[in-house]
């Protein structure tokens, strides 16, 4: 739902003189186009915002929509390739989805038009999260949907609206007198999962047990990743802008004034003229760098790089990149070692920078850059050309330790099991 606050505060003058639907992807594998939390609204007379596969199934959706708006009845809708209809209601990529939808509309009592109205009101950078309960019934009222604003720092009991979503799941342990227990447990689940900026659906009825009604979708989004950039030169003029549809929020930082003040720099976020070893140690000692920042060194001049790979080494970021040729490498590892940066350290600078595209020009090393950058942030990827790999095009990464996205592992009808 997320993805849809760039459109949402357009939409919501006619979405408050009629019902709608909301369709929202809950499950997906193989190769989809589209991730667990996109939705599509579909409004009277088939009116629709937003997109779940690209054209592949938007049909049999918007069916499906007009129907629960007219029989008031939640619905989980399962779409897959087979050879018979694979251009019909199907996802001829060979994949396959499970799509929630549901009845809503903007009045008081329905809670997932309250909390449409409340995403409207919010700039599409903003940090939020969205809770669901994933009901399937077969009476108005919706199910429960919660908003939290800067989920990086939620908390159940900060938050009344979440802690009574989660007073409604059923009692994990009733019969073991585990019910407080259970329920700060799940609680805890909630908010590292709220605080990891990831998307699931998450079964929150406990270990062993697979409670439908246990179901909550929550979509979690935290401010943008940073990334820091150090050079003004053509090379950031090229990267800079490219970044950007990426999602990252970018700083580019030269000492040199009369380079970082530059017009073609002004598609950043901010542009810094300082040292760039001084810039970075007092944004780290301020907290504005942590696991998800990236820095590419671009200056290519050792009186910047080094000091500044120096300060970078030692921080905890997601990716650290220095632009060079392999023996301006070799030298800059020498140079880090005399100055007692430890090897380990060293082993994770990523240096050539980028991927072996064979790029020539600023734009195609900026493509390069952002290529590494992009497997980098992805365990899964192979860095291989698609034809020379086997397997779904679109795979996901294995959770981390801190992000515990679920996993589905079977589906039958109308009856989601998630562990």
């Amino acid at each position: 739902m997320l993805d849809l606050i760039p459109s949402l505060n357009g939409w919501a003058p006619a979405l408050a003189r009629q019902r709608f639907a909301v369709a929202t992807i809950v499950r997906a594998s193989g190769s989809v186009p589209r991730p667990v939390g996109t939705s599509m609204l579909v409004a009277d007379g088939g009116v629709v915002l937003g997109s779940l596969s690209g054209g592949c199934v938007e049909g049999a959706v918007v069916a499906a929509a007009l129907e629960s708006l007219d029989d008031g009845v939640t619905r989980l809708e399962t779409f897959g390739f087979s050879a018979e209809d694979a251009f019909a209601a199907g996802l001829t990529c060979g994949g396959e989805l499970d799509v929630h939808i549901e009845p809503a509309n903007m009045s008081d009592g329905c809670a997932l038009g309250k909390a449409l109205r409340q995403l409207a009101a919010y700039p599409p950078d903003k940090p939020l999260a969205l809770v669901r309960k994933l009901d399937l019934r077969r009476e108005g009222g919706g199910s429960s949907a919660v908003v939290i604003p800067e989920p990086g720092s939620a908390s159940v009991s900060g938050h009344p609206e979440l802690a009574a979503l989660l007073d409604m799941l059923p009692d994990t342990l009733p019969d073991m007198g585990g019910g407080a227990k259970a329920g700060r447990a799940r609680a805890a689940r909630l908010e590292s999962f709220l605080r990891s900026g990831a998307t699931g659906v998450l079964n929150l009825a406990g270990a062993g047990l697979c409670v439908g009604d246990a179901r909550v979708l929550v979509e979690s989004r935290l401010a943008a990743p940073r990334l820091l950039v150090f050079g003004a030169n053509d090379f950031s003029a090229a990267l800079v802008p490219a970044a950007k549809p990426l999602g990252y929020h970018v700083t580019l930082v030269d000492a040199r004034p009369a380079f970082a003040g530059q017009a073609r720099f002004r598609t950043a976020d901010e542009v810094v003229a300082a040292w760039p070893h001084q810039y970075l140690a007092a944004e780290a000692a301020a907290g504005r760098v942590d696991g998800r920042t990236v820095i590419c060194v671009l200056t290519h001049d050792p009186k910047f790089d080094l000091p500044l790979l120096e300060t970078a080494l030692g921080l905890d970021t997601a990716f650290i990149g220095a632009l060079g040729s392999r023996r301006s490498h070799v030298q800059r590892v020498d140079a880090l070692l005399d100055r007692g940066v430890p090897p380990g350290r060293i082993a994770g600078l990523h240096s050539p920078l980028g991927l072996d595209l064979g790029a020539v020009t600023p734009a195609e090393v900026a493509v390069s850059v952002l290529a590494e950058l992009i497997a980098a942030r992805n365990k899964a990827a192979s860095r291989q050309p698609l034809r020379e790999t086997s397997g779904p095009i679109h795979r996901q990464a294995a959770p981390s330790a801190d992000t515990p996205a679920p996993a589905p592992i079977n589906v039958k009808h109308q009856e989601i099991v998630w562990t």
